[in-house]
């Protein structure tokens, strides 16, 4: 798409007036209902939806099914990374009354940071077209390590601390406990860091990670940089609440991780395939109908499956034998 600037600073103004709506309406720390994860989750769901809805209307089915795809893989690949955040907040003890004011800043660092690569990718993508080799290698080999990280039960171990965190907490100092929503405390005459900080920065750190994923799939999607950053904005919105919404299911998706692998490594084929053709090599494309259908599918699938075998799980170990 042709986007002008004035439309691409309209988008960014109105995501920031909903990032700043999302933040205001959290902005007193208490425990979020499953009522409330709902009504906003359903909210945030529905705007994506009519921004899909409106870019169909001004530009036609090609960028909408763009959107939508891209839109599905990220919330996808999102609910996948909420696991991580669950450990985080267990690793650190974060109160339950905090933990929205932890999420809220993720979200925001992860909005920044992916801003920053979906910029850095666009330019890399329009100097090098061979670039979508790399990415859908990488795709692949990300594919694969989510098949071994499932098998090995990835998602129940602890999270450890990266280096640079570790340092950062040598550097400055961390507090014993928590202090409200507070960064900085003096103690003993000497300003250090809150465990809130802390597990602010360890939510930031991990976003980047996160964000080396999820970049390289959506631009086997899409090579049209506002849809990117679109489907990626409205993926995030809303992942506050979905954590809270779904946190006790998560436990339940226990294929999600294989399903997420299909899918990646799908993208990866499509990518290698995209890349070919653009050298001049006469191989199929896949277009984004069958993409956008075969990413429903999978997911379907596997939450079918996950929500089938962890009911099995339960009926087993509360069955006479149990």
């Amino acid at each position: 798409m042709n986007v002008s600037l004035s439309v691409w600073l309209l988008t960014v103004a109105g995501l920031c007036v909903l990032v700043a709506a999302d933040f205001f309406i959290g902005r007193k720390p208490h425990d979020v209902s499953i009522r409330e994860a709902g009504i906003w989750t359903a909210v945030w769901v529905v705007l994506a939806c009519l921004f899909g809805v409106g870019l169909f209307v001004v530009a036609g089915g090609g960028p909408a099914g763009e959107f939508f795809a891209g839109y599905i893989t990220e919330k996808s690949l999102s609910v996948d990374n909420l696991f991580v955040f669950v450990l985080i907040m267990s690793k650190f003890a974060v109160p339950s009354q905090y933990q929205q004011r932890v999420l809220m800043v993720g979200v925001i660092v992860a909005l920044v940071l992916r801003a920053a690569f979906i910029a850095a990718g666009a330019a890399i993508i329009s100097a090098f077209s061979w670039v979508f080799y790399i990415f859908g290698a990488f795709l692949i080999w990300t594919a694969w390590k989510l098949i071994q990280d499932a098998r090995k039960g990835g998602h129940d171990e602890e999270y450890e601390e990266n280096k640079l965190l570790k340092s950062i907490e040598r550097r400055f100092g961390v507090a014993d406990r928590y202090h409200g929503t507070k960064l900085w405390i003096e103690e003993n005459g000497k300003r250090v860091m809150t465990p809130m900080l802390v597990v602010m920065l360890a939510i930031g750190s991990t976003d980047v990670l996160f964000a080396l994923d999820s970049i390289p799939a959506i631009y086997g999607l899409t090579q049209d940089p506002y849809i990117v950053f679109t489907a990626n904005a409205f993926a995030l919105m809303g992942l506050r609440q979905l954590y809270f919404l779904i946190g006790g299911l998560l436990k339940k998706l226990v294929h999600l991780s294989y399903g997420l692998s299909v899918i990646l490594g799908f993208i990866g084929v499509k990518l290698i395939l995209h890349a070919l053709h653009e050298s001049g090599v006469h191989v199929p494309e896949i277009g984004i109908p069958f993409s956008l259908g075969f990413i429903v599918i999978v997911l379907a699938v596997t939450t079918a499956t996950s929500l089938w075998a962890a009911r099995s799980q339960d009926q087993g170990q509360g069955g006479p034998g149990a």
